[in-house]
């Protein structure tokens, strides 16, 4: 993906950057009758809020963590910009490649990624291939009836 743009003192925050939900002005930036503008030379970039609700894809996975493409910020989507947001969910035994994820972001990890946590009932796996949750630990794929372990967010439906 290409850069965001280079921004010089006074220059206001590209669109990408300022949709819904609204941002608040951070460390390099003001704002100035209802627009956030720069007040340093730089490229933009978004910080995520710590116990923010994040859903995302998983995007790779290795024996320690997933790491997840964010998609969905607090039940808003996260606009098509030049930059990705992507988090990182320690893990065991609990997702696959292209699983959607529902997390909670914990803490601003480097410069590209966010670490995440599936901790809560409420947080996990919400879907997988053609699997269903049917308990807090397990998906089951409709077609044949295996089922496989995973950590399941919530089932709203049970």
């Amino acid at each position: 993906m290409a850069s965001a743009p280079l921004l010089l003192p006074g220059q206001p925050l590209p669109s990408s950057f300022t949709a819904p939900p609204q941002p608040k002005a951070g460390a390099g930036c003001y704002e100035y009758n209802g627009t956030i503008l720069s007040s340093i030379v730089g490229r933009p970039r978004r910080d995520g809020a710590t116990n923010a609700q994040v859903i995302g894809q998983v995007s790779r996975l290795s024996p320690q963590q997933a790491h997840i493409v964010i998609q969905v910020v607090n039940n808003h989507p996260v606009p098509e910009s030049s930059e990705e947001l992507t988090g990182v969910i320690k893990m065991g035994e609990c997702f696959r490649l292209g699983d959607i994820v529902k997390a909670k972001v914990l803490s601003l990890g480097d410069a590209r990624s966010y670490y995440l946590s599936t901790a809560a009932n409420e947080l996990g796996l919400t879907r997988g291939a053609p699997l269903l949750p049917i308990s807090y630990q397990e998906m089951e794929n409709p077609q044949t009836g295996e089922t496989e372990r995973r950590k399941v967010a919530k089932p709203e439906d049970i």
